[in-house]
C-alpha cells in the first residue's frame, strides 16, 4: 500500500532528560473542526504535554483542509478523534491503487512508493483495531516493516493476504456485501509494536484474464470496524470514490515510554497527576497510560481532572428500593430509611417489628431455608461439574479445540459455536411440534435464536470415529460456502454426544413436497427447468469452486428447498465429504438414499463428484415425470426404480408415456427431449462417461435461454434428439441389462438404505 509520509515537525524547545507535565494555559484551544482535543494533546505552546525536542506526539495544529473546513493535524496526518481511556487516536489514511495498464499489459502502482514512519513519536499502529485489507481479483499484498522489535535487521515481509476470483466474472457476481473472506476481498492482522510500514503489491497472476471486469485492486491499513465490503469495490472504482480515497486508521499512544513501576519513581515527570488516577501499562509496546480510578471519570492528566461519578443520578439506579441511594466518593450505598429494616439493594424496606416470637420464627425459618439452600447448592454444584466434564469431553472429541483454533487464526470467519442451552431455548427443548422433518442423517427442528433469527437445527444421528476427528474442520469449511442457491450454515454445537448443526431456515418446503405432495400444484416446464438449473449451479459450485471441493453425497428432491419465488436452496450436508486427496480416502461406508444412489458407488464404495451427477440425473427425472425415484408400492411386473423405467422407455422410444402430462400439454416435446437427453447422460453406468456438474449447469442454462427464444432451438433439438431416438451407441443399454443393473437398487431398500422421506 502506497501511503502519505507522516513528517513530524519539531518546535524549538530545549531538550530535557525527563520532562514534567507542563502547566495548561486557560486560553488553550480545545476544539478544531468538530473534534475535541483533550490534554495531553493540544494546539500551541503550553497547551500540550511536551515530551522531548524530537517527539511532538501531542502537539497538534488546526489547519484548513482541501474541502474548505478546518481539522486538527499531527504532522501530515488529519486527526479524526482522540480517546483518553483507551490511549488511541483515529487518523485519515490513503488507499493505495494497483491498476491494469493496457500498454504494458501489467498492473501499475497508481499512488507512488511511500513509507509511513511514526518512529519519532509515541505512536504505534494498533494491532487490535487495524487490519491489512486487500480488495480486487488476483491481488497479493504485504505489509513490510523494519520497526518490529523481534526482527533485528532488514525490512521483512511481516504479513499479507491474497484476494482472488477463481470463478472469474461469474464468481464475482456471487459475492455478498459485508463478506471479506478471500473471494474478492481479504484481511490480515498486523504484528504488535509497528511504528513504520509500507505496503507492497506483487504481480503473480495473469492479470489479462480479469482486466475486463476488475481493472484495479486496492490495499490499505484500515480500522477493521470502519470497513464494510461492497461487491462494487471489485468491479468499479467505488471504493475510492465513496470514501474520498481515505479510510480511518487507529494509532495507539502512550504518555511515557517507561513502565508504570519506572514512571512512579520520577514524581516530577509522572503524568498521572489527578488525585484519583491509576497507571496502566500499554499492551502495544513499552510505555504507560493514565486512567481515572473506578467510580471516577474525567481527565487523569490534569490536577483535579478525575471527578466522582454520582451513581444515584442518571444511568441504571443501583438500589432496588427507590429513594435509598446515597452517593459516596468512588461509589454508592443503599440504606433503608429510619424506622425501617430490610435490604435496599435487592429486597424491600419494611417497618420494624418488636415481637420476640416473630423474631424467633424468622430465625428458625431462615435457618431451615439456609440449610435447604446449602444442600441444594452442593448438589447443583456437583451436577454442574459433572455436566461440564461431559461437555468438555464431547467438545474435544468432536474436534472443537481444533475448530476453535482455526476460527481464531482466520479473521472474519462468520461461524458460531452454540451451547446446548441456547439450542434448547430456541426449540422449546426440542419440542415435537417444532420438528420439520426426519431423515437418514438426523431430525430437523425449527428454532428461533436470541437475535430473532429463525433457523433450522439438525440433530445428527451417530457418526463414526473418522467423522468425529474431522467434524470440526469440515464444519469450518462448510460454513465458508457462499452461494445464493446453497443453504447457509451458521454454526454448530459440539458439547453434546452427537453434534447439532444450525442452518438458515427456508420456510416453503422441499422440491419433493412440491412434486409429490398431493396438492396438485401446476408447475410449468419453465419453472421446473429453473429449479434444475439453480440446483446444478449449486452442486457445480461445491465441486469446482469451493476450496477444498465438496461432494454432497445425498442429492435428492427432499434436500432441495424451494422458496416463494421457486428459488432453490440445496441443503442437508449430512452425508457430505471433502473431495479426497488420495486413494485411501475414497473408501467410505456406503450411505445415501435408495433410488438416487450411484450403482458404481454401491459396488466400489468410492464416492466421487460423478456420484452427485448420477443422483442429480434422478432429480431431473422427477421434474420431467412427476414420479417418485423409488415406488415401493409397485405391483409385480412394474419397475420400481424411476431410473430403470426411464431408460427402458427411452430405448424403446416411448418417452411420451412417462413424461408428466402437465408439461407435455403446455410445451412442445423438443425441449423436454433435450432435458431427458441430459438426464440420460447423467445416468451412465460408467461414471467416467457422465458429464461434470459444471457441464450440466452450463447445458441447463443454455436450454433456459433457448426456451425464452424458441427461434434458436432447431439445431440443438436435432442434436439432443439423437440421444433419445437415434442409433444405438456404446452408452445405450438393452432392456435385460437395465433390469439386471437395478436389481441391487430395488433390493437395497430392505438392507437399511434410507428411503425418500
Amino acid at each position: 500500500m502506497l501511503l502519505a509520509l507522516l513528517t513530524v515537525l519539531a518546535w524549538a524547545w530545549p531538550a530535557a532528560a525527563s520532562v514534567a507535565p507542563q502547566p495548561i494555559g486557560s486560553t488553550c484551544q480545545r476544539r478544531c473542526g468538530g473534534v475535541d482535543i483533550p490534554y495531553p494533546f493540544g494546539i500551541g505552546h503550553g497547551c500540550y504535554l511536551y515530551t522531548g525536542e524530537n517527539d511532538l506526539t501531542f502537539g497538534l495544529t488546526c489547519n484548513l483542509t482541501a474541502t474548505g473546513s478546518y481539522a486538527p493535524f499531527c504532522g501530515g496526518l488529519e486527526v479524526l478523534s482522540v480517546s483518553l481511556p483507551r490511549g488511541k487516536a483515529r487518523v485519515r489514511n490513503n488507499i493505495s491503487s494497483w491498476c491494469y495498464n493496457a500498454t504494458s499489459r501489467s498492473m501499475d502502482d497508481q499512488s507512488g512508493n511511500l513509507w509511513t514512519d511514526v518512529s519519532d513519536s509515541s505512536f504505534t499502529l494498533s494491532d487490535e483495531e487495524n487490519r491489512l485489507t486487500v480488495v480486487g481479483c488476483n491481488s497479493l499484498a504485504y505489509v513490510s516493516s523494519s520497526s518490529v522489535s523481534q526482527f533485528a535487521t532488514g525490512s521483512d515481509y511481516m504479513t499479507g493476504c491474497m484476494a482472488t476470483c477463481p470463478g472469474g466474472a461469474a464468481a464475482v457476481l456471487q459475492l455478498e456485501n459485508g463478506s471479506c473472506a478471500g473471494m474478492g476481498c481479504c484481511q490480515a492482522a498486523i504484528p504488535k509494536e509497528i511504528n513504520s510500514y509500507g505496503v507492497v503489491f506483487e504481480e503473480k497472476f495473469n492479470t489479462s484474464q480479469i482486466k475486463n471486469f476488475s481493472q484495479c485492486s486496492y490495499a490499505v491499513l484500515v480500522e477493521a470496524l470502519a470497513f464494510d465490503f461492497r461487491t462494487t469495490y471489485v468491479t468499479t472504482a467505488d471504493f475510492v470514490e465513496s470514501t474520498g480515497g481515505t479510510v480511518p486508521l487507529v494509532l495507539d499512544w502512550v504518555v511515557g515510554k517507561e513502565t508504570c513501576q519506572e514512571a512512579r519513581r520520577n514524581s516530577t515527570a509522572y503524568a498521572c497527576v489527578s488525585s484519583h488516577s491509576v497507571c496502566v501499562d500499554s499492551r502495544n509496546g513499552p510505555g504507560y497510560l493514565c486512567n481515572c480510578s473506578r467510580g471516577y471519570e474525567g481527565n487523569p492528566y490534569m490536577q483535579g481532572g478525575c471527578g466522582d461519578i454520582n451513581e444515584c443520578e442518571g444511568g441504571e439506579y443501583p438500589c432496588s428500593v427507590p429513594g435509598t441511594c446515597i452517593n459516596t466518593p468512588g461509589g454508592s450505598r443503599c440504606t433503608c430509611p429510619d424506622e425501617t429494616t430490610g435490604n435496599a439493594y435487592t429486597g424491600t424496606c419494611e417497618a420494624k417489628k418488636s415481637q420476640l416470637g416473630v423474631h424467633i420464627a424468622i430465625g428458625v425459618s431462615v435457618g431451615v431455608v439456609v440449610l435447604v439452600i446449602s444442600m441444594s447448592c452442593a448438589y447443583m454444584i456437583h451436577e454442574k461439574r459433572s455436566l461440564a466434564t461431559v461437555k468438555r469431553r464431547y467438545f474435544k472429541q468432536h474436534g472443537g479445540l481444533l475448530l476453535f483454533e482455526e476460527m481464531k487464526a482466520k479473521q472474519g470467519v462468520s461461524f458460531t459455536l452454540f451451547t446446548k442451552e441456547e439450542l434448547e431455548e430456541a426449540t422449546g427443548k426440542f419440542d415435537e411440534c417444532n420438528v420439520l422433518g426426519n431423515g437418514g442423517n438426523g431430525t430437523v427442528y425449527k428454532g428461533t435464536l436470541k437475535d430473532s433469527r429463525t433457523v433450522a437445527i439438525k440433530k445428527c444421528k451417530l457418526i463414526d470415529e473418522r467423522q468425529k476427528k474431522e467434524f470440526g474442520k469440515e464444519m469450518l469449511i462448510l460454513s465458508q460456502i457462499n452461494h445464493r442457491n446453497i443453504v447457509k450454515l451458521y454454526g454448530c454445537c459440539l458439547e453434546v454426544e452427537v453434534p447439532m448443526l444450525v442452518y438458515e431456515f427456508i420456510p416453503n418446503g422441499t422440491l419433493y413436497q412440491l412434486i409429490h405432495g398431493g396438492h396438485h400444484h401446476h408447475v410449468s416446464f419453465a419453472t421446473r427447468l429453473k429449479i434444475a438449473h439453480e440446483s446444478a449451479e449449486a452442486l457445480a459450485y461445491l465441486h469446482s469452486w469451493a476450496l477444498p471441493p465438496i461432494i454432497h453425497g445425498d442429492v435428492k428432491s427432499p434436500n432441495i428447498l424451494i422458496d416463494d419465488n421457486y428459488t432453490v436452496k440445496v441443503s442437508d450436508f449430512g452425508a457430505s465429504t471433502l473431495a479426497p486427496t488420495d486413494e485411501a480416502q475414497f473408501v467410505t461406508f456406503v450411505q445415501g438414499t435408495c433410488g438416487y444412489l450411484d450403482p458404481e458407488y454401491m459396488q466400489t464404495s468410492k464416492l466421487t463428484d460423478r456420484s452427485d451427477v448420477y443422483s442429480f440425473g434422478v432429480v431431473l427425472l422427477e421434474l420431467l415425470t412427476g414420479r417418485k425415484a423409488l415406488n415401493l408400492q409397485a405391483t409385480e411386473g412394474e419397475v420400481k426404480n424411476l431410473s430403470s423405467h426411464f431408460l427402458l422407455a427411452a430405448n424403446a422410444r416411448r418417452l411420451d408415456e412417462i413424461v408428466d402430462v402437465q408439461i407435455v400439454n403446455e410445451e412442445s416435446i423438443e425441449p423436454i427431449e433435450q432435458v431427458a437427453g441430459l438426464a440420460k447422460q447423467c445416468l451412465e453406468m460408467n461414471s467416467e462417461k457422465r458429464p461434470s456438474m459444471r457441464e450440466v449447469a452450463e447445458e441447463l442454462g443454455r436450454l433456459r435461454k433457448l426456451l425464452k427464444h424458441p427461434w434458436g432451438q432447431r439445431s440443438s433439438e436435432e442434436e439432443m434428439r439423437g440421444l433419445l431416438v437415434g442409433s444405438p451407441t456404446p452408452s445405450t443399454y438393452s432392456d435385460v441389462e437395465l433390469s439386471n443393473a437395478y436389481v441391487s437398487l430395488d433390493d437395497s431398500a430392505y438392507l437399511g438404505v434410507q428411503s425418500p422421506r
